[in-house]
Order: C-alpha cells, then sequence, then structure tokens
C-alpha cells in the first residue's frame, strides 16, 4: 500500500513526537499491530470507512482492541478519528515504518530468486550491496520460478535484474531488430 502525501505527513509527525519522547519502539510496535489487524481483517477497515460510527464510539471501539497501546500512539489515533482521517491510519503506519527505517538507517532490500538461494550466495550478494549503500540491510526473500534463474534485488525505487528470463528477453529484442 503506497502511502498519500497527507499519510506521510501524519506519520513524520507521529515518528518526530516518538523520537521527541524517547518511545519510538513502542510506538512502532504499536503500529505494527495495528497494520496486521488492518491487513488481516476486511471488517476491521470496513469499521475504519464506516460513517454511520461516529467518532467517540470509534475511539472507545479502538482502545477496547488495543488495550496495550502507548498513550502516544492511543493519542495519535483518537486525533486522527477525531479529524475523521481514520481511513488513512493503514498508509500512515505504513508510512510511520518506512520513515522509521530510514531514520534507523535500515535499508529494506527484496531478493527475488527463482529458486531459493543458499547462504553463501546471498551473503555475496549483500556484501555487494553493503558496500554502494550506507546503512544496515533489512532482507527479505521472495521466489518467482518464472525468473528462470538468476535473481532481482529490490530497494526502494531501484532495481537490479540479474535474472535468466530478463537475459533471454534482451536477447529477443537484440535478435529482432
Amino acid at each position: 500500500m503506497k502511502a498519500t502525501k497527507s499519510a506521510s505527513r501524519y506519520a513524520k509527525a507521529l515518528l518526530e513526537l516518538a523520537i521527541e519522547q524517547n518511545k519510538t519502539e513502542v510506538v512502532s510496535r504499536d503500529m505494527r499491530r495495528f497494520t496486521e489487524a488492518f491487513r488481516e481483517t476486511r471488517e476491521f477497515q470496513l469499521f475504519l470507512d464506516s460513517p454511520v460510527i461516529n467518532a467517540d464510539k470509534k475511539n472507545a471501539i479502538l482502545n477496547e482492541v488495543f488495550p496495550g497501546f502507548d498513550m502516544l500512539t492511543r493519542s495519535f489515533i483518537e486525533l486522527l478519528v477525531r479529524k475523521g482521517r481514520e481511513n488513512a491510519l493503514g498508509q500512515i503506519a505504513d508510512s510511520f515504518d518506512a520513515q522509521l527505517k530510514s531514520h534507523l538507517g535500515i535499508i529494506p532490500v527484496t531478493l527475488i530468486s527463482a529458486q531459493a538461494l543458499d547462504e553463501a550466495t546471498k551473503k555475496t550478494i549483500l556484501s555487494k550491496l553493503e558496500k554502494s549503500l550506507n546503512g544496515k540491510l533489512e532482507l527479505e526473500e521472495k521466489i518467482d520460478p518464472s525468473l528462470i534463474g538468476g535473481f532481482i534485488v529490490k530497494m526502494g525505487d531501484t532495481q537490479i535484474d540479474a535474472s535468466v528470463s530478463n537475459k533471454l528477453k534482451n536477447l529477443k529484442v537484440n535478435l529482432t531488430r
């Protein structure tokens, strides 16, 4: 889910408050819990989007569903609900996570391969990436048999495609010119 500009601004404000109050870890945990609930339950999404349920009732229900949330997180969510922005909470939580990782110098990397890679191959790929990047890499692995062989590395807007299917596609383009 891609964050809108307003969701990004709200997430930035929450992150700044969390940093100021030294609560980044706690707020991050709360936002992850919220994101899990938001993604797993369609009824929860419908509840947040419902114009029929008033803000006080929504806040009371959210406090019941998430009793362990820190006061900063709880106040932030209550403010959004009062302002009628609760439908953006999923995007805000995602944007908060991305901005916190950026603040901490963590670079999310997705490694897609045709089959599971052995540890030595992963270490080789990651060590080459670490040399060109400044930060700690957070690896997510995916399997896509359509690649035939090789791998694709995705980091934000950057993609390195070293897959066999890409090489075959490029060969086909060059031969049909």
